[in-house]
């Protein structure tokens, strides 16, 4: 098969870790920068320490392999001051060297547009024989796997982005991922997927991301890759951080060797670990409802609990790809300019940690530029002091640190309503920024980030198009000509189409339901190639981050219980002001409100999923079957989809 050079980089996404005895303090503390380490790939090439460039097009091809064991390692706990051991399961890169202190981050693969990849996974998990329980929606088969590649608008047939496949322990299978040459550059990312054992193989760090670069400038006639004009006056492009947020949900049993028995706690109610216990995750009752906050457990980034970033330089702009791999913590992003007097960060309780925060943290909330949300560039950068971050979701910020100093990386305070906790959360660092002496930028944030803007632009964007890129920056910093997808009009939708999707769980035991029916794979929603059709998004109980495979949509209005619309700018709602005419294919369903989306069933026909992406939410049966088939196609429907 005539293949394009994949230029393919994966790595484990690690930072520098500390030695095996020291215990993080104010002069050791982790350092987070992320590292690529090279494995099987096209042309062996030297890496540096941000994500690699594609290679040049040619008769090459690469086939990462990822292993699937069950893997030792530590995460360091901050209650005790110290790493609690644990055994969890993961991707392990053949050709990486081991990496004892960040094994449960995925390796990171790097591609471009019209690429073939090929991802080989060797399940080399133990056997489960007889793993399958008489309801298919009770979780089960924990060893068995495969895998999604979440974003990608690919086949989900065969061996491509296929979730309907089993890869049974000891199985060895490829997928294969052809991206089209008119695919989006962007964020995207992979995890496994099989119902019934995706939220405790997320939840143990199988996650990476996936990162598709662009080369093509803008056209009169067609829009180009946001790369293109994130460059410096050198022409390299602007530093890259990848930060892949995770909730690891490791527990120390009172009878190790039984997972059903009761976890071990500490007399608040925390999970406990001792020094010579393992933490595992080898059942649900670690990860269902109200369990993430009472854990004590911290969110990770990169694989280490609140890292420290360092390389940052005032005055220099920087693009954040943040992606949001866990599964029960809502992000709320925001940088935080520390007291220069700060006491020195001490990782105890969380109580104290909080604490610590107020103390500190108290200096100018930084300003982020979002110039695209998973993975989709916006037509205009989304100015805010904040960005929310629910399961599946990513963000590409533009950041730039005004001055020389630290700032703190925090997880902001979240409503009930606005959590997928379904609980409030309190304030919790995440991690700090040491940057150095650079240009200090003084004045209004957005004129700054503007004028860098407007003078890549200018050296280089192709002249037919530059007046057209500037005019758009010069506008509140549009980006019309970096949008991958034409805006769906009112007029452009399938006369007497419509798609309603409504969350719900109801019962005892607790049933969960996507329009009033639990997962069954026998069944599916029928929707029609090429048709373009509006789906309404509700929810009957909580809130839920609906998630669809294959085809992205378009955010056309969100109304509050009051019926007001709330995706308009200004509109002061966290999760979804200026969301209007965005692209996602993740998207935070809160309970009370109706979300209106609209997406075309473009080039693909086959059979893929729509589901809640709380993951054991969705192994429990908040899931539903899709099936794109050509215009003339047959076949039944799941009852209540249309409306």
């Amino acid at each position: 098969m005539r293949l394009r050079a994949l230029g393919l980089a994966v790595a484990m996404l690690a930072v520098a870790p500390l030695h095996a005895q020291e215990a993080p303090s104010a002069k050791n503390r982790i350092v987070s920068d992320p590292v690529l380490v090279p494995m099987l790939r096209a042309i062996p090439r030297a890496i540096g320490g941000r994500l690699e460039q594609a290679a040049e097009p040619g008769e090459v091809d690469a086939n990462p392999r990822l292993n699937i064991r069950l893997t030792e390692g530590r995460i360091f706990n901050p209650a005790t001051q110290r790493f609690d051991k644990v055994k969890l399961r993961s991707y392990v890169a053949e050709g990486a060297p081991p990496n004892a202190f960040t094994p449960f981050v995925a390796p990171t693969i790097v591609t471009r547009p019209g690429d073939t990849v090929r991802v080989s996974l060797n399940n080399e998990l133990d056997p489960q024989p007889n793993c399958k329980p008489d309801d298919i929606n009770t979780p089960h088969c924990f060893n068995s796997t495969n895998l999604h590649s979440h974003g990608l608008w690919v086949s989900p047939s065969g061996n491509s982005d296929n979730v309907l496949i089993t890869i049974r322990p000891k199985v060895a299978f490829e997928y294969e991922y052809n991206i089209p040459s008119t695919h989006p550059a962007g964020t995207f990312w992979y995890h496994p997927h099989l119902h019934g054992s995706t939220a405790l193989q997320v939840s143990s760090g199988m996650a990476g991301a996936l990162i598709i670069r662009g080369e093509r400038p803008p056209t009169p006639v067609a829009t180009g890759d946001i790369d293109t004009l994130l460059r410096n006056d050198d022409g390299s492009a602007y530093r890259e951080r990848l930060v892949l947020f995770q909730q690891v949900a490791y527990a120390c049993r009172v009878n190790p060797s039984d997972p059903k028995s009761p976890i071990k706690t500490n007399p608040d109610g925390t999970w406990a670990c001792g020094e010579n216990d393992v933490g595992t995750i080898e059942n649900y009752d670690q990860l269902g409802f109200g369990t993430w906050g009472p854990s004590g457990r911290y969110t990770s980034i990169n694989g280490q609990i609140m890292p420290r970033f360092t390389g940052a330089v005032a005055g220099r702009v920087e693009r954040w790809r943040n992606i949001h791999a866990g599964i029960r913590d809502s992000i709320n992003l925001q940088f935080v300019r520390m007291r220069a007097s700060a006491n020195p960060l001490s990782l105890r309780t969380l109580k104290n940690h909080a604490q610590w925060i107020s103390q500190n943290c108290t200096g100018e909330t930084l300003t982020q530029f979002e110039i695209a949300a998973d993975g989709l560039t916006h037509a205009q950068a989304i100015q805010r002091t904040a960005t929310m971050l629910q399961p599946g979701y990513r963000s590409d910020l533009l950041m730039v640190f005004p001055e020389a100093g630290e700032y703190c990386v925090i997880d902001g305070s979240i409503p009930a309503s606005g959590s997928v906790s379904g609980d409030a959360e309190s304030r919790r660092l995440l991690g700090t920024v040491v940057v150095g002496a650079g240009d200090a930028v003084e004045g209004d944030p957005e004129a700054w980030l503007q004028s860098k803007l407007v003078a890549s632009a200018e050296r280089w964007m192709p002249d037919e198009v530059k007046p057209r890129v500037i005019a758009g920056l010069r506008d509140n910093l549009g980006l019309a000509a970096f949008v991958p997808h034409a805006t769906i009009t009112k007029e452009e939708l399938t006369p007497g189409g419509g798609q309603l999707v409504e969350f719900n769980i109801a019962g005892k035991p607790a049933k969960f339901m996507v329009n009033g029916v639990a997962y069954d794979p026998t069944k599916a929603r029928d929707l029609i190639l090429d048709n373009v059709e509006e789906w309404t998004l509700t929810s009957l109980a909580g809130s839920h981050p609906f998630h669809i495979h294959v085809n992205p949509f378009q955010v056309s209005r969100i109304l509050d219980p009051k019926g007001v619309d709330v995706s308009l700018p200004g509109s002061g709602d966290p999760d979804y002001a200026a969301t209007k005419g965005t692209w996602k294919d993740t998207l935070f369903v809160k309970g009370g409100y109706t979300l209106y989306v609209r997406t075309r069933y473009q080039r693909y026909i086959g059979e893929y999923v729509l589901h809640c992406h709380i993951l054991d939410h969705e192994d429990q049966g908040m899931m539903q079957n899709v099936r794109v088939l050509l215009p003339d196609g047959q076949g039944g429907s799941v009852g209540s989809g249309h409306h």
